[in-house]
């Protein structure tokens, strides 16, 4: 089977983050990895903390630690929410890695020894009142495209525009407030991406059409716009150290590389770290993965669109100017944003629901259906609590929930605790495996092209498939003149509780597990459902025992969405 080599987003390291940095690039990277598992392929499923950059610094500040210390408790809180989510990385590493500072130092030296990093001389903000120089996000303003007032120096949170620093209207610094700022001379690298864009602008012609509209979209607006040289250092503590034996003079200075030089590297970091993990015995080899793997691997990256000019076009800039064959990225699948009615969600102003309150109020499922339902694919899509406890209530709890509590309650109470046999399968069954064979196939369908909306939609029609062959057989009223023909309802409908439980993982791991717990089958190891077994229906035979799992989804009760709205509030802002 074929190799696939999935990514995320990183996360960056300042906070736990909030449910549209969830949908747009880790969840639904999470449903693609579990689904290609479960079809017998290769994957590895990657990410790491983005740990380097003002941000962290300041956060650290606030925090009155270390920035390494405050990385390594933060990169820990993060994964304990990610665990809670049952986010099944092969690896969640740190950007901040050994291996991605030689890494990185590397692509660096290759970067110059070909001609694409130059040093150059730059006029930047100076703060005497904090006394250093101010990076790009250390300063804050206003943008001069748009007029959001709390522009950072390095882009526009408002209408997603690079900028440097020098670009802000009203500029401040971000340490102290000051505003008696100057511009001074020093020196940094500057990556030559001008030189490269000729053949950035091929490969994007050669991969685009694998994309969605919207990645191609900005790739080809940046593209458009021009690529200009970038600076890819910064006046920090902390960060990848410029390497001595290359610029001596700014190793000295203390530069570091900018993190959007670093960050997108560190995935080839992390892999590396999953390597050099790996326990005694086992042989992990992650330059297969990233290194001559053109023909081997396809690598899958997941983002929402303000990371996705990065990842179409500036890192692909770096990677072929390395001269080297290290693996790009096939598919950038860009998501747009979940808001929060109507605004965006926000880390730093502290709205919305954040990832780790989201568990302290429900399990994760309820989370992970909701979310891949309504994944902002081709447009912006709103968090209510009101859609949520809708979706929730009718889908899961009603669809999904109730048919599996009712058809096992009802089984154990006329039949026992094992699956009854009744009549061979007739007609009715014949039509739903036909059916339920369908929609399975639209559902792989939609996983294989990343349309998460659409699987997810095909995903509660085949729940909904078999409430309507409940109805229509009425077990409850067969039974009263037909006990056998009762006993074929209740298997098939168990047969469906099953293929529900396979099929289902990849979105809601921890029901799909409950549910395939329900029945003792000893020999199953199946990891997914061929379309002949979605016809027959008839993986559980008769007089396999059976439990009847808890309560699978409890329903969202107007008490609960007032005490949701009064804790984060419910209104348009």
């Amino acid at each position: 089977m074929a190799r696939h080599l999935i990514t995320s987003a990183l996360p960056y390291i300042n906070g736990i983050k909030h449910l549209g940095n969830m949908v747009g690039s880790m969840l639904p990277a999470d449903v693609y990895a579990r689904y290609l598992r479960r079809r017998g392929h290769d994957v590895l499923f990657i990410c790491a903390t983005d740990e380097h950059g003002t941000p962290a610094e300041l956060a650290a500040k606030e925090a009155d630690l270390s920035v390494a210390a405050f990385c390594a408790r933060a990169h820990d809180a993060q994964k304990a929410v990610y665990d809670g989510f049952d986010l099944a990385f092969d690896h969640f590493g740190r950007s901040s890695a050994q291996q991605n500072v030689e890494i990185t130092q590397h692509f660096a030296r290759r970067l110059h020894e070909n001609g694409f990093i130059e040093e150059r001389a730059v006029r930047q903000v100076y703060s005497p009142v904090d006394g250093r120089f101010l990076p790009d996000r250390y300063v804050e303003g206003t943008c001069p495209h748009c007029g959001y007032e709390r522009a950072r120096g390095d882009q526009c949170e408002h209408c997603t525009r690079v900028l440097d620093p020098t670009d802000l209207l009203h500029p401040r610094s971000a340490i102290s407030g000051a505003t008696e700022l100057e511009v001074r001379e020093t020196t940094h690298l500057f990556l030559l991406q001008s030189k490269l864009q000729p053949e950035v602008e091929a490969w994007v012609t050669r991969h685009e059409e694998q994309w969605p509209q919207l990645s191609s979209s900005i790739a080809r607006k940046w593209l458009t716009e021009g690529l200009h040289d970038r600076a890819i250092t910064r006046d920090l503590d902390w960060g990848v150290p410029v390497p001595a034996d290359t610029w001596p003079q700014l190793a000295a200075e203390g530069k570091v590389f900018y993190v959007w030089f670093d960050a997108p590297i560190a995935y080839i970091g992390a892999t590396k770290e999953w390597s050099d993990a790996a326990p005694d015995g086992e042989n992990r080899d992650w330059k297969a993965w990233w290194y001559d793997a053109d023909t081997t691997v396809r690598y899958t990256q997941f983002m929402a669109k303000d990371n996705v000019p990065f990842h179409t076009v500036m890192f692909p800039a770096t990677e072929l100017g390395v001269r080297e064959p290290w693996k790009k990225v096939d598919v950038v699948k860009g998501f747009n944003w979940l808001t929060y009615y109507g605004g965006k969600f926000s880390t730093s102003q502290k709205r919305g629901v954040f990832t780790d309150a989201a568990l302290e109020l429900l399990p994760a499922d309820y989370w992970r259906y909701f979310l891949v339902a309504g994944a902002p694919e081709s447009d912006d899509s709103s968090f209510t609590w009101e859609h949520f406890a809708a979706t929730v209530n009718k889908d899961l709890a009603d669809t999904l929930g109730n048919f599996v509590n009712r058809v096992l309650s009802f089984s154990r109470k006329r039949f026992g605790d094992t699956v009854p046999a009744g009549h061979p399968a007739g007609a009715a069954e014949e039509r739903l495996g036909a059916e339920v064979a369908r929609l399975l196939a639209e559902y792989e369908e939609h996983l294989e092209a990343l349309q998460f909306r659409r699987a997810a939609a095909a995903l509660r029609a085949l729940w909904s498939a078999g409430n309507a062959y409940l109805e229509e057989k009425a077990p409850w009223l067969e039974i009263k003149t037909d006990a056998d023909g009762a006993a074929l309802t209740l298997r098939t409908a168990m047969n469906l509780i099953h293929l529900y439980a396979v099929v289902s993982a990849p979105v809601i791991p921890a029901t799909a597990a409950a549910m395939r717990g329900a029945f003792a089958l000893p020999d199953d190891t199946a990891t997914w459902v061929t379309a002949e077994q979605a016809t027959s229906l008839d993986t559980v035979p008769a007089d396999t025992p059976f439990t009847v799992p808890p309560v699978l989804f409890a329903k969202i009760t107007e008490e609960d969405l007032e005490s949701y709205r009064e804790r984060f509030g419910g209104a348009e802002t």
